[in-house]
C-alpha cells in the first residue's frame, strides 16, 4: 500500500492484471482489515488511463483528499484500483501541472515517455513498439508507409486476444461478433489516418478557421499517432470489462462474504467507469453490498445500460439491466467540455462497431449525442426514468435511492485542450460531494 502517498486513512490498494487476476496479498489484506479499522462506508475507485502506480496513487489522494471534511463522522475506508491501462504522454494527468505537457512533443513523433508505457502495457512486443516509432519520426508521406503502420498497430494490440479478454470485448468488435475486426483495422489505414486527423484540426480549430485561412489539408501522420492511441484504448476498453467482471466483481463478494455490514461504493474515471460498471456483472448472487456507483466522465458507450437500443429495438446495452445490481443509484457525471468522449470516442467507436466502413465520411458534430456517443458526454441514455440534474441541483437536494441519474458536471468539467478536452478535469470538491450523497454517506 502506498500509505505514505496517501491522503486518507485507512486505504487499501488492489491491483489487477490484464486478464483480471487480483494481488492476492493485497485483497487478503483488505478482507482481513475492513472490519478491524472499523469501516462502514468503503468507496472503491478505478482509474482510467493512467499507465503507473505513483500516477492512480496521485489521483486518488487529490480526489479523496476532501471527503473527511465533508463526512466527518463517518466511518469512511479507501480502495485505489490499480490495472494495466496506459496514458499517453501529451495527455494531462488529473490535476496534474499542466507545464509538464507543455514539453511534449508535437504530433506525430512518439516521445519516450509513450514508448516505455506502450512496452509496459504490451510485453513482448518491443520490435513493434520500436517499427512504430520510427515510422512516426520518419514519416515520408507514402501511403505504403501507413498501410505498414496499421499493420502494426493491429499487431499490437491483438485485435481477437488469447485468453479471457475476448469474452469482454463483445461491444468493441464489428457487430458483437468474437472473430471479427473493427474497421478502424481492417479498412484502409491511409483512409482511417485521414479521418482522424480531419477530426483533430476540427478539435483544434471547431469555428473552421483553419479553412477560411486557406491552411492545408491536416497531416494524414497526426492521424496515424491518434489511430495508435486509440487502438490502444479500444485494447484497454477491452482490459478494463475483464479486470470489471473477473477481478474486481469477485473481490467485492469476497468482502460481502467477510464483510457483510460494509457498505460499498464504486467510482471509475473514464474506462474506469467501464470497469466498475462491468463489475456488477461479476457480481455473486445475492450480493446486495454495492450501494452506489458514480461514473466520472465514462468511457464507453451512452447506452450501455439500456434494454433496447433506439437505433436497433431488437438489441440491448452491453450492461442492460445492470444498474439493479446495485442496493441504490447508479450516477453519471458528464460535461459537453470533454472532447476526448463527444468527437474522437464516438469517432473510434464507429470504426471499430460500423460494418458501413469509415469510408463515407465524418461529421463529428452529427454524431454528437447519437448513436456512437459516450456516457461522459452526455449521460445515460434510453433508460427510461432516468433523473437528471444541473451540479448545483445535486448537492442541494436528495439524490433517487435507486435508477440511473444523469448530472451536469460541465459547471467543473471544463478545463483542458485538444485533444481530450475536459476529460481527466475531474478533481473537484463538488465531484467527491457527488459520491458521497450517491451513496447517502455522512
Amino acid at each position: 500500500m502506498a500509505q505514505s502517498a496517501m491522503s486518507v486513512t485507512p486505504y487499501w490498494e488492489l491491483t489487477f492484471d490484464a486478464d483480471g487476476d487480483v494481488d492476492g496479498p493485497e485483497r487478503d489484506r483488505l478482507l482481513a482489515e475492513v472490519t478491524a479499522r472499523g469501516v462502514h462506508d468503503l468507496i472503491v475507485f478505478a482509474h482510467g488511463w493512467n499507465n503507473d502506480r505513483s500516477g492512480a496513487t496521485r489521483l486518488y489522494s487529490r480526489f479523496f483528499a476532501p471527503i473527511p471534511d465533508l463526512a466527518p463522522a463517518a466511518r469512511i475506508g479507501y480502495v485505489g484500483i490499480v490495472w494495466p491501462s496506459m496514458r499517453f504522454s501529451d495527455e494531462p494527468i488529473p490535476d496534474f501541472p499542466r507545464s509538464v505537457a507543455a514539453d511534449m512533443p508535437a504530433r506525430p513523433a512518439l516521445d519516450k515517455d509513450t514508448r516505455h508505457a506502450l512496452l509496459e502495457t504490451f510485453p513482448g512486443r518491443a520490435t513493434v513498439i520500436d517499427q512504430l516509432a520510427r515510422l512516426l519520426d520518419q514519416h515520408t508521406g507514402e501511403e505504403a508507409e501507413l498501410e505498414e503502420f496499421g499493420r502494426l498497430v493491429r499487431l499490437l494490440v491483438e485485435v481477437v486476444p488469447p485468453g479471457p479478454q475476448v469474452l469482454f470485448a463483445a461491444d468493441t468488435l464489428a457487430n458483437g461478433a468474437p472473430q471479427s475486426e473493427p474497421d478502424m483495422f481492417s479498412a484502409p489505414a491511409a483512409t482511417v489516418c485521414e479521418e482522424f486527423a480531419r477530426a483533430l484540426a476540427q478539435l483544434e480549430s471547431p469555428d473552421g478557421a483553419a479553412d477560411a485561412q486557406g491552411f492545408s489539408l491536416p497531416n494524414p501522420w497526426d492521424g496515424a499517432h491518434e489511430l495508435l492511441r486509440q487502438a490502444t484504448y479500444y485494447a484497454m476498453k477491452r482490459r478494463a470489462g475483464t479486470v470489471g467482471e473477473r477481478g474486481l466483481g469477485r473481490v467485492v463478494g469476497q468482502l460481502a462474504s467477510t464483510a457483510p455490514d460494509v457498505r460499498v461504493h464504486l467510482v471509475g474515471h473514464s474506462f474506469g467507469g467501464r470497469l466498475v460498471s462491468f463489475a456488477l456483472r461479476g457480481l455473486p448472487e445475492g450480493v446486495h453490498t454495492v450501494k452506489s456507483v458514480t461514473l466520472l466522465q465514462g468511457a464507453f458507450s451512452h447506452y450501455a445500460f439500456a434494454a433496447r437500443l433506439p437505433h436497433d429495438t431488437h438489441a440491448g446495452g452491453v450492461l442492460q439491466g445492470q444498474q439493479n445490481r446495485i442496493d441504490g443509484p447508479l450516477v453519471c457525471c458528464y460535461s459537453r467540455f470533454d472532447s476526448a468522449l463527444g468527437s474522437i470516442y464516438p469517432l473510434a467507436s464507429r470504426m471499430a462497431n460500423d460494418a458501413q466502413g469509415v469510408a463515407e465520411g465524418l461529421d463529428v458534430a452529427r454524431m454528437l449525442g447519437a448513436k456512437w456517443g459516450a456516457m461522459g458526454h452526455d449521460g445515460v441514455q434510453a433508460v427510461p426514468g432516468t433523473r437528471a440534474y444541473k451540479l448545483a441541483d445535486a448537492l442541494n437536494s436528495a439524490l433517487p435511492a435507486s435508477g440511473c441519474v444523469n448530472i451536469d458536471a460541465a459547471g467543473v468539467v471544463k478545463k483542458g485542450g485538444p485533444p481530450t478536452g475536459a476529460h481527466s478535469d475531474i478533481v473537484h470538491r463538488e465531484l467527491a460531494q457527488v459520491v458521497l450523497a450517491a451513496g447517502r454517506i455522512g
